[in-house]
């Protein structure tokens, strides 16, 4: 069992910053990747930022490219995001998602775990 504990959501005017934190626990070595997701008032659930935790690598939507920033800490236990220039359409619900995988014989079984999320409003 994963468990995500989200934080750093808040109120915050248009140009300012935000970092939101998630932080694992539990059975978190087989974790190999880590992602922010979020959801505004009647919209879909959509990715914002997605990292490894083997190779570091990263992506991110387009409407946030150039603006957020994903990354690990040194245990590799906890994930950031790095909010600048914010915009009122980011104004969201903010979750992360960690995916583990466990091996079981010959056969690899994967698992999503969702953190319970944290309210960004950004607004004048």
């Amino acid at each position: 069992q994963v468990q995500l504990v989200e934080s750093g959501g808040g109120l915050v005017q248009p140009g300012g910053s935000l970092r939101l934190s998630c932080a694992a626990s539990g059975f978190i070595f087989s974790i190999y990747a880590m992602s922010w997701y979020r959801q505004a008032p009647v919209k879909e659930r959509e990715l914002v930022a997605a990292i490894t935790t083997t190779g570091g690598s990263t992506n991110y939507s387009d409407s946030v490219k150039g603006r957020f920033t994903i990354s690990l800490d040194n245990g590799k236990n906890t994930v950031y995001l790095q909010m600048n220039s914010l915009k009122p359409e980011d104004t969201a619900v903010y979750y992360c998602k960690a995916e583990r995988t466990v091996l079981d014989g010959y056969v690899n079984h994967e698992y999503d775990y969702w953190g319970q999320g944290t309210q960004v409003t950004v607004s004048s």
